[in-house]
């Protein structure tokens, strides 16, 4: 039986589309946003050619299964608790890619007996691999060094495929790319781009159910030993259009685990990241500085519908460092966060490196366990550039973990600190603005539940001389440890919030200019 809402427009999604990349041969993404001034809304109805093609339960769905070279007509419909269906959606018309040619890495003499070093055989299958085709990487084990992929290629790693990284340094280069911030020499990547001698590489697809796995407990303390560079990544892809990460399990980095540097158009669709422990729960034994996914200075980016568990930042927004950030400028913007699972670590992150600018950031509909901060946004003096357009909605948090404590680094669930990195700090201490004196504004929290055992429920600390800007809390139930600390904030909006402590005042304030909204 159907039955129709007499206003159903009201609750019909808006904003149907299918991000940047996210169209393989045999699939199509779709992400829409929820109706404003909706219902409550059980599940979402997507509609392909103008039959039922299946629900979701969130605003995000994936097409399996199609035709290569094939276009789609695509609708949603919100269905409410109550079983009212909502009128259709926008249309939006989708094609996926062309047929793609295979060339299997065994054909070029790669060898799964997890010992043999592969990666001549693989770096002969990119090479030949013809626009458009796909690198496949079947069930087995494959080591290899240091790999590179081109433009307009596929890496498919099929179930029960692993490309585990070598454990010997001299299988990955010494090169020039971005670490924290500033160009540096590295260690290469398990996976990675070269500098294109000429423009930009473009369209490159990470995808299938097996693992990439770079050996870091091993590499972690090789190069740390050796200090030719800093320490690679499990995926380090540079100046590409069109980034698209499917399915895959990407694990044990020596350092950040996913790292997308000036790309454009990336989408990060059911992936899992593991840089604490493996899926066992084991854990990875001494590896520190282990960020879940990094995009540094990337723009137009999807994540959504993945699970990260994370050493350190699960994901980090970044854009350089100091005068050379703010040099290159290139900032990271537009991006988006949905329907993703957290399990460790400290939550999403922008800074601190983030001298080239952030803004028009969106995390929604996310899920936060024993994981330290929803949101972190840490911009200390010297970084320079703007912060801006920050939105964190429909999120919980539950932390019952108690491996870490407040400090210099991490002060709040929900945290916003322009005194990262200082375990001592005065609040009152003005200093001269000039360009290293970063600007935080026009940040929105709303619907968001936490609890959380290990410090502050919300740690807001602007500059005296560059006061946070605009800060509002909306729908938020928080407690904690401790309660909510406030520090220097021009425009700070409360409205339906309720923060509580568990050892100390549940409010202190500290230089602040606030309104209290009462409930609408």
């Amino acid at each position: 039986m159907t039955m129709h809402s007499a206003n159903t427009m009201d609750f019909a999604p808006i904003n149907l589309l299918s991000p940047p990349a996210s169209q393989t041969d045999t699939s199509i993404a779709l992400l829409w946003d929820k109706p404003p001034h909706a219902p409550e809304i059980a599940c979402y109805r997507v509609y392909v050619n103008g039959k039922l093609h299946g629900l979701s339960s969130s605003t995000d769905y994936t097409m399996n299964g199609l035709e290569a070279s094939h276009a789609y007509e695509v609708y949603v419909c919100s269905v409410s608790q109550s079983g009212e269906i909502s009128q259709p959606s926008d249309k939006i018309k989708v094609s996926t890619r062309g047929q793609a040619d295979r060339f299997d890495i065994t054909e070029f003499g790669a060898v799964a007996d997890g010992q043999t070093i592969n990666t001549e055989a693989i770096q002969a299958a990119i090479d030949a691999c013809t626009a458009g085709g796909k690198v496949v990487v079947p069930k087995g084990t494959f080591v290899t060094g240091a790999i590179f992929l081109k433009s307009r290629m596929t890496l498919y790693v099929e179930q029960g495929g692993v490309l585990l990284g070598s454990d010997n340094p001299d299988d990955y280069p010494v090169m020039q790319y971005r670490w924290e911030g500033r160009e540096q020499l590295c260690y290469a990547s398990l996976i990675n781009t070269k500098d294109p001698a000429e423009g930009r590489l473009e369209q490159i697809i990470i995808e299938g159910e097996g693992k990439i796995d770079a050996n870091g407990m091993a590499l972690f303390h090789k190069e740390m030993a050796e200090k030719k560079g800093f320490r690679g990544r499990a995926v380090c892809l540079r100046n590409v259009d069109g980034v698209y990460l499917k399915d895959i399990t990407v694990r044990q980095s020596p350092a950040w685990c996913v790292h997308l540097i000036y790309c454009n158009g990336v989408s990060v669709n059911h992936v899992e990241i593991h840089t604490k422990k493996d899926e066992r729960g084991r854990r990875y034994e001494h590896i520190f500085n282990g960020d879940g996914l990094n995009p540094d200075s990337t723009s137009d980016v999807y994540i959504f519908n993945s699970m990260i568990a994370s050493q350190d930042d699960c994901i980090a927004i970044k854009s350089g460092r100091n005068e050379e950030g703010r040099r290159v400028g290139i900032p990271s913007q537009n991006i988006r966060i949905s329907n993703c699972i957290f399990k460790s670590g400290f939550g999403v992150a922008t800074g601190s490196e983030m001298s080239g600018g952030v803004r028009n950031v969106r995390i929604s509909d996310c899920r936060f366990e024993d994981v330290y901060s929803i949101a972190t946004i840490k911009a200390p003096r010297g970084r320079g550039a703007v912060i801006e357009n920050v939105t964190v909605e429909d999120c919980t948090l539950t932390n019952y973990s108690l491996e870490h404590e407040d400090c210099r680094w991490f002060r709040g669930a929900i945290n916003i600190d322009q005194f990262y990195s200082h375990a001592d700090f005065d609040a009152d201490k003005v200093e001269e603005v000039d360009e290293g004196t970063s600007v935080i504004r026009n940040i929105h929290l709303k619907n968001i539940v936490l609890d959380t055992h290990a410090g502050n429920a919300v740690f807001m600390a602007g500059l005296p001389e560059s006061p946070l800007q605009n800060i509002r809390l909306e729908n938020v139930n928080a407690l904690g440890k401790y309660g909510l600390k406030a520090y220097n904030i021009k425009g700070l909006v409360l409205k339906n919030v309720s923060v509580a402590s568990r050892e100390d005042q549940d409010v202190q304030f500290h230089n602040v200019e606030y309104t209290e909204a009462g409930e609408s």
